[in-house]
């Protein structure tokens, strides 16, 4: 009896101590359960933080400087580009200028030289980022007449950009001939291209130095009219110093480059692909030209291959701008604003 009640109790002691064990399995499970609840928490959405786009006003001259950013304008008009972006398309460099000094302004594609005077008027706030359109300057002529710089001696020449690059390009082509612009040629300048195509039209012997796409309007518009000196080409057959005729170029004020780095950057980075769709795609780049009414696209079609549209950045901007503005300096230093431009005028990103 005594070895029954022996078994019995030992039975029982082994029950309970299973009991026991499993129950103290069941605990560290919960708590460990709990440990990785709060260790791993439950997956969240990921937060997507967008970058507002940044308001930037431009201005270009309705020329090339205007033809090779249509690209920009179209996609600016479909909401597609880096930043928002409100075009202006002025006739005239001085409304340019008076909205870059009073901050109406921010970017703006204008003559070489006037951007040289704008950086030394502002003391500095005016810096130059890129070349937009190098020779676009030819003499034209109803007669036939001119064979060379020299036979332009005498004559009266009709031309646009008074104060500006075409005045200074000129005068210092002719005074690298021989010929003194003051007293050797008659030099009457006019407001705009279009004033200068009327007078074309309307003379038989009639010569004047046109920027591209007007020669080509010109000449699609009078059959008389042809060219017949290549203002850029007889520039480098008299250039000591290699410099070549740098038309226009893209400006940016200096405070809103500080404030706006990073999206003045992604607009030259549009500025670029533009003008190189422009030179890649002429019919479709003529149609765009046409829509922003800048030229029509027959003649803009003819004219982009003689336009020299472009985008030159960094040291080669550099020394082009460098070497022409020296070139002007030169002649005549009120053509540059009195002095060349310090260093902190190129904006090398």
């Amino acid at each position: 009896m005594k070895k029954l009640k022996g078994v019995l109790l030992f039975v029982l002691c082994g029950v309970l101590l299973i009991g026991c064990a499993k129950n103290n399995n069941n605990e560290v499970t919960k708590e460990d359960a709990v440990q990785e609840a709060t260790a791993t928490p439950a997956p969240t959405s990921a937060v997507v933080t967008e970058v507002a786009k940044v308001d930037i006003n431009i201005a270009v001259l309705k020329g090339p400087t205007a033809m090779g950013m249509v690209k920009v304008m179209e996609d600016a008009a479909g909401n597609t580009t880096a930043n928002n972006y409100n075009f202006t398309i002025a006739g005239a460099a001085d409304e340019i200028s008076t909205g870059l000094i009073k901050g109406d302004i921010d970017i703006a594609a204008i003559p070489c030289n006037l951007a040289s005077v704008l950086y030394n008027k502002t003391e500095g706030k005016i810096k130059l980022a890129g070349i937009n359109t190098l020779g676009v300057l030819y003499i034209v002529e109803t007669g036939d007449t001119i064979k060379t710089v020299e036979d332009l001696k005498g004559k009266t020449i009709y031309s646009t950009g008074f104060g500006t690059t075409p005045q200074y390009t000129l005068n210092y082509l002719l005074t690298s001939y021989g010929i003194d612009p003051e007293k050797d040629v008659t030099i009457e300048y006019k407001t705009e291209p279009t004033e200068v195509a009327a007078l074309l039209s309307e003379a038989t012997d009639a010569i004047a130095m046109l920027p591209q796409p007007y020669v080509t309007t010109v000449m699609m518009n009078n059959d008389k009219v042809k060219i017949a000196l290549d203002v850029a080409e007889e520039w480098e057959k008299v250039s000591t110093d290699k410099s070549g005729v740098v038309t226009g170029v893209v400006v940016v004020r200096s405070e809103f480059l500080d404030n706006n780095k990073e999206a003045f950057d992604a607009f030259m980075e549009e500025y670029t692909a533009s003008a190189g769709f422009v030179n890649e795609n002429i019919e479709e780049a003529s149609a765009l030209v046409e829509k922003f009414d800048i030229f029509k696209a027959a003649a803009t079609k003819k004219a982009i291959p003689y336009c020299n549209i472009t985008l030159i950045r960094g040291d080669e901007m550099k020394e082009k701008v460098n070497g022409y503005l020296t070139a002007l300096f030169n002649q005549n230093p009120k053509s540059v604003g009195g002095k060349l431009p310090n260093d902190d005028f190129y904006y090398m990103p």
